[in-house]
């Protein structure tokens, strides 16, 4: 019975997150044998498979709406208000291919989603012209979500990541943003930092970052039912926003809240995704029914 459950709880929180034809992508991502850009085992695969992706997913986008120019390509070129889910499984799916996949199918998503930013253009409201393939834009796209995934996996973790672990991780995913046209991207955890110090004077909230944020955490379109946990999960990605950022979101900041209840709440939702999405381990032949 437990196994069952397990095995339907883990369905649906794929399905959630792969959409409809994820089992097809993940037979083609993880089946087609040959060459990856990265080993198994190694420090982007540990971040990227495991369960505390799902609070630093909503973390990365949370920080990622504090530059004025990414949140307005987003804002105008998203369909992120009608269709969430589509824009997360698209997201999903581009970091199982590039982290998992074959060499050549982690070539050919880089260059969709190339092909994509080069028709992502417009203006901000004083007219200054902003484009999705502009370097600085991509490599703080890479700042933002590097930062998250890592600091998620370090707090809510199966295992995290020593030191040489951790700048291995940074290493490797520039690897990636690289390949989408991003430029002096951070290759160590220090150099990360630096990158989100340097980001600082550019950062602040706008209406449309304000309004992204209201629709993630208040208005996700889910059941009644997947509230609760998916509150959870959005406190847990809260928890970890830097205090300079709250003010500009207008994020609550209860540091002392944040490090017990939040995090006793976000470590156990994490486990129970970590082991739904687990495969039970094979049943012995001679095992009692």
């Amino acid at each position: 019975m437990i196994s069952s459950a397990r095995s339907r709880l883990g369905e649906a929180l794929f399905h959630r997150v792969a959409g409809p034809d994820g089992e097809r992508h993940r037979e083609r991502i993880h089946g087609r044998e040959g060459p990856r850009w990265f080993p198994p085992g190694s420090p982007i695969a540990e971040v990227h498979g495991d369960a505390s992706m799902f609070v630093g997913g909503m973390r990365a986008l949370l920080l990622q709406t504090l530059h004025p120019a990414a949140m307005r390509a987003v804002s105008e070129h998203s369909g992120y208000r009608g269709d969430m889910w589509g824009r997360l499984h698209r997201t999903s799916r581009f970091l199982a291919v590039t982290t998992f996949g074959h060499e050549e199918d982690a070539q050919q998503a880089v260059d969709v989603v190339r092909s994509i930013h080069e028709r992502v253009r417009g203006e901000m409201p004083d007219g200054t012209p902003y484009a999705a393939s502009d370097p600085h834009l991509l490599r703080w796209v890479q700042v933002a979500e590097a930062d998250s995934f890592l600091r998620a996996h370090t707090v809510y973790g199966r295992a995290p990541l020593d030191q040489d672990g951790r700048d291995t991780y940074v290493a490797q995913s520039a690897l990636v943003a690289e390949r989408l046209g991003a430029t002096d991207v951070p290759h160590s955890e220090a150099d990360l930092r630096d990158a989100l110090a340097d980001y600082r004077p550019e950062l602040h909230g706008t209406p449309e970052a304000r309004e992204a944020v209201r629709h993630l955490l208040l208005t996700p379109p889910l059941p009644l039912p997947a509230r609760a946990p998916y509150g959870v999960l959005a406190a847990a990605a809260v928890g970890l926003m830097p205090a300079w950022t709250r003010p500009h979101l207008r994020l609550p900041w209860l540091p002392l809240a944040e490090r017990t209840v939040v995090r006793g709440l976000g470590a156990a939702a994490t486990g129970t995704i970590r082991w739904a999405m687990t495969p039970p381990p094979p049943r012995r032949a001679d095992a009692t029914p």
